[in-house]
């Protein structure tokens, strides 16, 4: 069970509601700070997600917490002739569709509102599932996994790409720091929502990874689950397929 933290600790709604009011506040500045707080580094293990499942060939794609498409658009190397991004954050979805229609892909790629805990789909329905850098943001955790297992198709790959803590000296150390105390300050000063980067890192810090998550996984039904740390820990990769 993952711990929940939440945004907005004064606030009186439940997280699903405030994650979407928190994405909705920094959607125009996302893509930016992402990528001056990963160093860039996350284009990078997004290419390795779009790597294991283009592998699969898969018909059709799902991208759950698509944000503003990144991994969607990436997601067009593939053979997949449809892609599905997936957001609770109208915002986030609005500056994706920009890059759509920008990259003329709006062919390939729709963005859909919905939320990962009641997924607007039939049973089997994808060859492939996707979640970059969203899981832990669902309110409960074990509900998203298995509504992801339902809509996956038997033999279909599920990979998730999300943040983790480095467990070696002095990675963790150097982590630690950089989350708890340059994070939430460079949140603080490019960002108009300031409580936003600290809820991205404290929430990151408590979330469960490696071992961890692979045994929620298995839990819920997936098979072959296996976990790839990158860069040092900092970020994993897990895939899953379904029976």
């Amino acid at each position: 069970m993952a711990n929940n933290v939440n945004p907005y600790k004064d606030s009186d709604l439940n997280k699903k509601a405030q994650v979407a009011q928190m994405f909705d506040n920094i959607s125009g500045e996302y893509d930016g700070l992402n990528r001056v707080i990963s160093f860039g580094t996350d284009i990078k293990w997004r290419n390795e997600v779009v790597d294991l499942v283009a592998a699969t060939n898969p018909q059709n794609i799902l991208d759950i917490a698509t944000g503003t498409g990144d991994l969607a658009i990436s997601l067009t190397a593939s053979a997949a002739t449809e892609i599905i991004g997936l957001d609770i954050s109208e915002g986030m979805l609005e500056v994706g569709r920009k890059k759509i229609l920008k990259k003329q892909l709006d062919g390939i790629i729709s963005m859909v509102v919905g939320d990962s805990e009641d997924l607007p789909f039939k049973n089997s329905s994808f060859d492939a599932i996707t979640v970059a850098f969203g899981i832990r943001n669902f309110e409960n955790l074990e509900k998203g996994l298995s509504e992801i297992f339902r809509v996956l198709k038997p033999g279909g790959i599920f990979v998730i790409l999300e943040t983790s803590v480095p467990t070696k000296f002095p990675f963790k150390q150097g982590y630690k720091f950089y989350s708890k105390i340059i994070l939430p300050n460079i949140g603080k000063l490019f960002s108009k929502d300031k409580f936003a980067y600290k809820y991205l890192s404290e929430s990151a810090s408590v979330f469960p990874f490696g071992e961890a998550l692979n045994n929620i996984l298995r839990n819920v039904g997936f098979i072959e689950v296996e976990n790839r740390p990158k860069t040092f820990g900092v970020a994993t990769i897990y895939t899953a397929s379904k029976k």
